[in-house]
């Protein structure tokens, strides 16, 4: 009877459904969406430390070019908008990645020679860079009267598969603009251009450090300060901008079969295994500005072989050049110890020229950019109000470690939560707040470079502040220090 009981007992109790318990799983096959009120939170941070800032600092009413030179200045690109905005659609409407900007290139050369200005194509060996320059140059004698060459650079490739989600059309209408409105000025009002401007296009800054072959190939010679703006989600005068190593690492061991004789092989996807995961226990103990992205290009053919070769292509990124280098290097030791702890071969080939380095913005060129945006009804973020937690990188730091130079992020979209690199904002980058920024930007490259050509206090502000900061770093050589 007992048992009988027993037996009924379990048959009664109530059993959970297999289509109800997979019914109370998630969907597996699709990824967990991230929080959205981080976004929040970090506008949230924004707002109170801007409070806490108070505004940038900016050039004050005496310094700089005369106010006239700024408001003819204002008038010309005005003049000059129907054509700047004309480029920057072009642009967007054209998106060409790296090395292959032939399009971007040719319209800004078609509208270069339309307002009667002489260039230069395939620059430095680079087939999609060209060079252009208004004003004196220093003379031969007596050099120390001239106020020396200020360089606008302009970037125009685009990201593959979603077009110009960095906003790079508007960069380069930014800095064409100011250009011709430069040219247009000196035309207008001969003198006003005491000191030369040269304007050079810079392809490739997605997928290469094309400023660092640039200036290896003569890009920056004589040249005193450069300058360029970023697309953005917000007016900042100055964010971290990480310096960056690129690096393809490859571990080599020995095949064999996995089943009869795993025995004789080395495996060299456990080796890279083993890199991916010393790299993830690192990550707690480095800076929390430091940045280590890895991915497996190569793990093997088939499984039923130990992988004889596995390859990772690797970024390293940190805030300041003692900290990259340190950081490089203790990655590399993570590399080798995976190679030891498999038995099998590694080798490190970092890229052939140095990667990105750290933006160094110069304060005093930043004081005129403030002052210019907010003539323009703008008002930059100063620097340590946006939380360095969206940190990226670009090539024009390794301009920033040899010359003077500002890159200050202009606002291209209607609101603050807008990413780079994402369609949201290559669609702001080809909308009326786009072509604002456009035009504003333009106007401030421009009354930067006559600020600096005018203002002998202002260059040695400039200076004073590069020398302060480090000054001009070899940076073809860094890493062979």
């Amino acid at each position: 009877m007992s048992a009988d009981r027993g037996a009924t007992s379990r048959t009664n109790r109530p059993q959970p459904s297999h289509r109800t318990a997979r019914a109370t799983l998630p969907d597996l096959s699709q990824p967990t969406q991230p929080c959205t009120a981080i976004q929040d939170l970090m506008a949230a941070e924004t707002e109170a430390r801007r409070l806490a800032a108070g505004p940038a600092h900016a050039l004050p009413a005496g310094a700089g070019a005369p106010a006239e030179l700024r408001e003819a200045l204002t008038g010309i690109v005005e003049r000059l908008a129907p054509e700047l905005l004309a480029l920057s659609h072009d642009l967007h409407a054209h998106p060409e990645v790296g090395f292959q900007e032939h399009h971007a290139m040719a319209a800004v050369a078609e509208l270069l020679r339309a307002h009667g200005i002489e260039l230069e194509v395939g620059v430095f060996g680079m087939e999609t860079a060209l060079r252009a320059s208004i004003g004196p140059a220093a003379p031969a004698t007596v050099p120390s009267a001239h106020p020396g060459t200020i360089a606008i650079l302009a970037e125009y490739d685009a990201l593959p598969g979603i077009g110009h989600a960095c906003g790079h059309n508007v960069m380069c209408a930014n800095s064409v603009g100011a250009f011709l409105a430069l040219a247009a000025l000196e035309a207008e009002r001969p003198g006003s251009l005491p000191g030369a401007v040269v304007l050079t296009t810079t392809p490739a800054e997605e997928c290469s450090t094309a400023k660092e072959a640039l200036a290896q190939a003569g890009m920056l010679d004589g040249i005193d300060a450069a300058i360029q703006t970023h697309s953005y989600a917000a007016d900042v005068t100055h964010q971290t901008w990480l310096g960056q190593r690129r690096m393809r690492v490859t571990y080599r061991g020995i095949p064999a079969h996995a089943s009869s004789q795993p025995f004789m092989g080395r495996n060299a996807l456990d080796a890279a295994t083993l890199a991916l995961t010393g790299i993830g226990l690192l990550r707690q103990q480095i800076l929390p500005m430091d940045r280590i992205h890895a991915v497996v290009t190569h793990g093997g053919d088939v499984a039923n072989i130990i992988p004889e070769r596995a390859e990772l292509n690797v970024f390293i990124r940190s805030k300041d050049l003692t900290t990259l280098r340190d950081l490089v290097a203790r990655v590399e030791d993570v590399f080798r110890g995976a190679a030891l702890m498999t038995g099998t071969g590694v080798e490190i080939t970092p890229d052939p020229h140095p990667n990105e380095m750290p933006v160094r913005d110069n304060a005093a060129l930043l004081a005129s950019w403030v002052r210019a945006q907010r003539e323009r009804g703008r008002e930059p973020l100063p620097a340590g109000v946006l939380p360095e937690t969206i940190a990226a990188g670009t090539d024009f730091g390794n301009v920033s470690q040899r010359v003077p130079g500002i890159h200050p992020l202009i606002k291209v979209t209607t609101h603050g939560d807008v990413a780079l690199h994402t369609p949201a904002m290559a669609e702001a980058a080809g909308s009326s707040t786009g072509d604002a920024a456009c035009l504003d930007g333009a106007y401030g490259l421009a009354a930067v470079a006559l600020d600096w050509l005018h203002d002998a206090g202002m260059r040695d502000a400039a200076r004073a502040d590069f020398e302060a900061t480090g000054g001009a770093v070899d940076v073809a050589s860094f890493w062979d220090e």
